[in-house]
């Protein structure tokens, strides 16, 4: 008996899909069109800041300019005034860091130098020099096993006497120094500041050898009360700080042991505006005065900015030399380039 055929293969169904060829070698994107030089150069502009204010008291102009470098980690200054003739006085440079800063006058010819480093973890070195002076001050700080606690040695350079140290701790700190004092006699001094809270406010002790000054300060959202005293002289004073909205402040001072006393009034009208006024005693003198722009001043967040102080100065002796002046200053300010 013959064997039967194999059946014939089924025709292909219509909603058959064949799979997609897998490729193992396709080709990665094509790497995007480097940046142009101008646009990389434009990307590394160091960030640079104008400011030039009037003062129409002493007729002179006040410029500085200002330049951080390498990403922030440097800042470069200038400086310098000019009266109303052109003529340029006190120019001064100035370049910081955070391990040195050299601050040049150039009329003196003279350079303060400070600089300060890490020698471990809990140990500190600061030093200072002024050039033409020739003398300056070496400082090591030792940070104590506790938060808020360190020993500070400084000594003058060229070294006279034992070095002053310094325990500073939460609350306050407390020095002991050599002082000369007449017939070419050195004694220990003892000075320091010291905290406390006291009844829903601070308390500060502040002494020197003989003398003491003891202040209380007592401080809220809308109210301030601060007398202090001063010892043995028993000079009394009281400041009182009254907040009525949040645009609308009065601060009052008054000095019991000579009778002077003064007060200012502030009234700010949105951010750019503020009113101030005020009278003080012992000059015999009122004064007014208005601010058009930030009063800060600065240019972090927009590329110019501009403030005017107008001020009204009234002798209580002679009215007549009342003077108005103004102040103007402008800042522009270069933010480097994104892309």
């Amino acid at each position: 008996m013959a064997e039967s055929s194999p059946p014939p293969p089924l025709p292909p169904s219509p909603n058959h899909m064949v799979p997609p060829i897998l490729h193992t070698d396709t080709p990665p994107p094509p790497p995007p069109p480097p940046r142009s030089c101008k646009i990389c150069l434009l990307s590394k502009r160091p960030k640079l800041r104008v400011t030039s204010e009037f003062d129409s008291d002493t007729s002179l102009f006040f410029h500085k300019v200002s330049c951080k470098l390498l990403d922030s980690f440097a800042k470069f200054k200038l400086s310098f005034l000019n009266n109303n003739k052109g003529e340029l006085s006190q120019p001064q440079f100035a370049f910081t860091s955070k391990l040195l800063s050299i601050h040049y006058d150039l009329e003196e010819q003279n350079a303060l130098v400070k600089g300060s480093f890490d020698l471990g973890p809990n140990l500190h070195f600061k030093a200072a020099h002024d050039v033409k002076a020739q003398h300056g001050e070496v400082t090591m700080v030792a940070d104590l096993g506790d938060p808020g606690y360190a020993l500070e040695i400084s000594s003058p350079v060229p070294t006279v006497g034992v070095p002053r140290a310094t325990l500073k701790f939460p609350l306050g700190e407390v020095s002991l120094e050599e002082k000369e004092e007449e017939e070419a006699r050195r004694t220990l001094s003892v000075s320091g500041v010291v905290k406390s809270q006291l009844m829903n406010g601070i308390c500060t002790a502040q002494f020197s050898d003989e003398d003491l000054k003891l202040r209380y300060c007592y401080k809220d959202e809308e109210l301030s009360i601060i007398p202090s005293i001063s010892l043995p002289s028993n000079a009394l004073s009281f400041a009182f700080k009254r907040r009525f909205t949040p645009s609308n402040k009065l601060s009052y001072w008054y000095n019991f042991d000579t009778n002077n006393w003064s007060t200012v009034y502030k009234h700010t009208y949105g951010k750019d505006f503020k009113f101030k006024a005020g009278y003080d005693s012992d000059v015999r003198l009122g004064w007014a005065s208005f601010w058009v722009g930030d009063e800060g001043g600065n240019a972090k967040t927009a590329p110019m900015k501009m403030k005017v102080q107008f001020m009204l100065q009234v002798p209580q002796d002679d009215i007549r030399t009342s003077a108005l002046m103004f102040r103007e200053s402008l800042f522009s300010g270069h933010p480097s380039a994104k892309f």
